[in-house]
């Protein structure tokens, strides 16, 4: 069993091995040093690995719980029942899914088989597919705010969709594209 240390906001995989093989074998995390020995996972997916029994998380020496662990994650982060309900189900539809931060959404999201770190050209199929906001069915957006949103998407060649997370924990997806007269 892989072990991450729990660092806040983070999970840290320390073991160069182990760290290798959750990054290049399943495509999470990132690398926080230049030797590429110290992977750093997003709560999302340190969860994620927890439920697919790939690592345990460890605070102060202690494996905790999937439900601590859990309980950890919403307190520091509000948003984090449905970003992990619709990182679960992209990953468990075979995407890759990575930090959509830097284009304003949680998620971007590659199809299976995609080297998301591929570095020089990437034929189309290797770019980013969708940029994917999660958030609950009761959320309310302005015109502004979805436009913002699609532009960033298409600026990237990908699509936004907005991931609905229903009371029920199901999630739905809508594409939004821009139209152009």
């Amino acid at each position: 069993m892989i072990t991450g240390k729990l660092a806040e906001s983070r999970v840290r995989i320390v073991d160069e091995e182990d760290a290798e093989e959750v990054h290049d074998e399943y495509y999470y995390g990132k690398f926080q040093d230049e030797e590429e020995t110290v992977l750093e996972l997003s709560l999302v997916e340190a969860l994620h690995l927890v439920d697919r029994d790939v690592i345990e998380v460890e605070d102060s020496g202690e494996t905790l719980s999937r439900e601590t662990l859990y309980d950890h994650c919403i307190e520091v982060d509000d948003e984090f029942d449905q970003k992990y309900k619709v990182y679960d189900d992209l990953r468990d539809r075979g995407y890759i899914v990575k930090s959509g931060f830097k284009f304003g959404a949680h998620f971007r999201v590659y199809p299976e088989g995609v080297n998301p770190y591929k570095e020089g050209p990437k034929s189309q199929r290797e770019h980013t597919q969708w940029v994917v906001h999660a958030v609950p069915e009761d959320y309310t957006l302005s015109f502004q705010e979805m436009s913002r949103a699609v532009r960033l998407a298409h600026n990237i060649r990908a699509t936004m969709l907005w991931g609905i997370v229903d009371s029920e924990g199901g999630v739905t997806y809508y594409e939004v594209e821009r139209a152009t007269p």
